[in-house]
């Protein structure tokens, strides 16, 4: 269980909520009491919160994070302005494409357009002001889009601009393969992911 709910921690590019947290796992079947739930996030900040560990969780009333150790706050500016001012991967500018055709779009959504996790290059889209997440109508799903800084750099007045925007925003072909793949990864989770 500790790992799950560290995973989920570590993956939020934002701060998390313990009660959404919480509503979140409950929801997928993860079956925990709340005060058992409480005491992992305790185990957890005891873990990181210690002088020799990079990574720390603070937490501001119900809101928790993990964060780098202020420590290493010099040398972790250093390195994020040198990586968010350098050249995007292909990797981040096919995920910035995705976004920007597709978007809003959920992350499992995207995920399953590239194939692979997005968490990180989500992140990092995010720490560069080229993608903003907003929560979805009571799903508790995260849909990301392209902010208003990716549009001026592009001199564009929305994302509607794009060249092909309308024939890709909305391709017949994907819808009906994310469609499929929805259903199929329904099926593997009533089956125990089987």
């Amino acid at each position: 269980m500790k790992i799950k709910i560290e995973s989920l921690i570590f993956a939020s590019p934002k701060p998390l909520s313990l009660k959404w947290l919480y509503a979140f796992i409950s929801k997928n079947n993860v079956k925990l009491p709340r005060e058992e739930f409480d005491q992992v996030v305790e185990d957890l900040k005891a873990k990181y919160n210690v002088l020799e560990s990079g990574v720390q969780i603070i937490q501001s009333g119900e809101d928790i994070q993990m964060v780098t150790n202020a420590a290493a706050s010099d040398l972790v500016k250093k390195f994020l302005n040198e990586d968010m001012t350098g050249e995007l991967t292909p990797a981040s500018l096919e995920t910035l494409t995705v976004v920007a055709y597709r978007g809003p779009i959920a992350k499992s959504e995207l995920e399953q357009i590239r194939g692979v996790n997005c968490s990180l290059i989500i992140r990092n889209l995010l720490i560069r002001g080229l993608i903003v997440g907003d929560e979805g109508a009571g799903n508790g799903q995260i849909y990301y889009r392209v902010t208003v800084d990716f549009l001026k750099y592009l001199g564009l007045n929305a994302a509607s601009d794009l060249p092909d925007y309308a024939r890709l925003h909305v391709a017949e072909n994907l819808e009906s393969i994310l469609e499929i793949n929805e259903k199929k990864y329904d099926g593997d989770n009533a089956n125990g992911g089987q």
